[in-house]
Formats: structure tokens, C-alpha cells, sequence
């Protein structure tokens, strides 16, 4: 199997998963720990990829043991936050117009 099987792998996952499939990033690191995947998604699709009380990204790190194991690796995920904080999906979907300025 490809050794940047796990890479590919989440880049598939997570962009199927969000909403903003161009703004996905995966960073791959080996070290003596294993293998360390970033992840980088857009600031509105966070809430997708973690899910409520973490339950997606509890998946999506079992799943990626799995390949790992598979691939005789250890494999960690780390999800990046976005830079200048989470925004928040008001119930509609896209997030509301930041106001006004007057």
C-alpha cells in the first residue's frame, strides 16, 4: 500500500464532509512518535469535521488507526484551528454578514 495512504485517505474524507472541499489542507510528519496528519479546513466547515462532542473526529481518528495499523503506523490527527478564531453557522447555513459599519 501507498505509504501516503493515511494522507490521501483523510484528504478524501474530510472533503467529503465539508462544505468548502478546495480549502482542505493535510500536512504529513514522520517523527519517532509516528505519523502526524494536520488537518486545515475552512473556518465554517470546523463544526463538520469535529462534530457534536468531538463524535466525528473520534471516528475519523479511529478510522485513521485502522489504516495505520494497516500500514504498520502509528497515525495521530490534529485539526488545526482556523486563524482568527471559529465562526459560528447560524441555523440557515452560510453564516450571517458581519454589520454594518457606520
Amino acid at each position: 500500500m501507498n505509504k501516503e495512504a493515511d494522507k490521501e485517505f483523510l484528504e478524501f474524507l474530510a472533503k467529503s464532509l465539508v462544505d468548502h472541499p478546495d480549502d482542505v489542507r493535510v500536512e504529513r510528519k514522520v517523527d519517532e512518535m509516528g505519523v502526524l496528519l494536520s488537518l486545515k479546513v475552512h473556518p465554517l466547515d470546523m463544526g463538520q469535521v469535529v462534530g457534536r462532542q468531538g463524535a466525528t473526529a473520534k471516528a475519523i481518528r479511529a478510522l485513521l488507526r485502522i489504516v495505520g495499523i494497516k500500514n504498520n503506523a502509528r497515525v495521530n490527527l490534529k485539526i488545526e484551528e482556523p486563524e482568527g478564531g471559529r465562526m459560528h453557522r447560524p441555523e440557515g447555513g452560510d453564516p450571517a454578514p458581519p454589520p454594518a459599519e457606520s
